[in-house]
C-alpha cells in the first residue's frame, strides 16, 4: 500500500516550503533595514504562490508581526531603539492601520498593484540618493511629538493598505527630520511595526483578507533570519547594503509593472 502523499497534500507542502523560503529572505531584509519585510513578501506571494494582490497584502501584514518582533529583539539588545519616539509613532501608526485596511477592502486590484510598484521605486530611489547622516535628536517638544504622530499615521495607512510595515517612511523621516542615527531609526521602526501589524491583521482577519497558515509559515521562518540580520545591521557598511537592496526593489517593481501591462484582467 502506497504511503505517498496525495497530490493535494504534496501541493500544500510545496506551498508552505515556498512560504518558508520567502520568510527567510524577508526576515533577513527586515532585520537589516528596519522594515517589516512586506516589500518582498507581497510580490513573492503573488509570483510564487499565486495570491491575488489584495490577499497578498493582508497575508503579508500578518507575517510581518513575528518577523519585526525578531529583529526588534536584536536591536533592543544592542540598545538601538528610541522608545519615546517609538511610542509617539505608534499612536499614529495604529490609527493609520485601521484606515489603510478599510481602504484596502474596496480598492481595485490594479490600483493596489500599481501603487505597490511605485512604492518600491520610491524606496529604491531614496536608498540610492539619500546619504543623510545624523548624530542624535533633540529633546522631544510638543511639536516634535505631534510630528511623529503624523509620520506614524502615514506609515500606518501604508501598512494597512499595502501590507508593509511602514518602515520605508519612518526610517528616512527619523533620520532626516529628527536627527536620529540610521541604526537607531531602524530599530525604532521595528518597535512601531509590531503594534501596527497587530491592528492591521485584526482588521484584515475580520474582512477575511489574510491567509493565516501561510502568514505563519512566512513569519516563523522570518524569525530565524530576522534576529541575526538585526545584529549584523549594527556592523554592516550601510552604503553597500542600501545599493544592493535598491537594485532588488527596482527589479521587483519592473516585474510587477510588466505583468500588470500584460494582464488585461487586472485592468478592471
Amino acid at each position: 500500500m502506497s504511503t505517498a502523499p496525495a497530490p493535494a497534500g504534496r501541493a500544500a507542502v510545496k506551498g508552505l516550503a515556498k512560504a518558508a523560503a520567502v520568510g527567510l529572505a524577508a526576515g533577513f531584509l527586515s532585520g537589516l533595514f528596519g522594515v517589516g519585510g512586506g516589500i518582498l513578501i507581497v510580490p513573492a506571494l503573488v509570483f510564487a504562490l499565486g495570491f491575488e494582490q489584495r490577499l497578498a497584502h493582508g497575508t503579508s501584514l500578518a507575517a510581518v508581526l513575528p518577523i519585526a518582533s525578531s529583529g526588534l529583539v536584536a536591536y533592543a539588545i544592542e540598545d538601538k531603539v528610541d522608545w519615546p519616539v517609538a511610542v509617539a509613532l505608534s499612536v499614529g501608526a495604529v490609527v493609520g492601520a485601521i484606515v489603510g485596511t478599510r481602504v484596502l477592502h474596496v480598492l481595485p486590484q490594479r490600483v493596489l498593484t500599481l501603487g505597490f510598484a511605485l512604492l518600491l521605486v520610491a524606496t529604491a530611489a531614496r536608498l540610492l540618493l539619500d546619504r543623510s547622516s545624523a548624530d542624535g535628536r533633540a529633546d522631544l517638544a510638543v511639536g516634535s511629538v505631534l510630528g511623529l504622530v503624523v509620520i506614524g499615521l502615514a506609515s500606518g495607512v501604508l501598512a494597512g493598505l499595502l501590507g508593509v510595515g511602514g518602515g520605508i517612511i519612518m526610517v528616512p523621516a527619523m533620520v532626516v527630520l529628527f536627527g536620529i542615527p540610521s541604526t537607531v531609526a531602524r530599530g525604532t521602526s521595528l518597535a512601531v511595526i509590531v503594534p501596527t501589524s497587530v491592528m492591521g491583521t485584526v482588521r484584515n482577519r475580520r474582512n477575511r483578507n489574510a491567509d493565516l497558515p501561510v502568514a505563519a509559515a512566512v513569519g516563523l521562518a522570518g524569525v530565524v533570519s530576522g534576529f541575526p540580520a538585526g545584529l549584523l545591521a549594527t556592523r554592516l557598511d550601510e552604503d553597500v547594503a542600501d545599493i544592493t537592496f535598491a537594485v532588488l526593489l527596482l527589479v521587483v517593481a519592473v516585474k510587477l509593472m510588466v505583468d500588470l501591462a500584460r494582464d488585461p484582467a487586472s485592468r478592471g
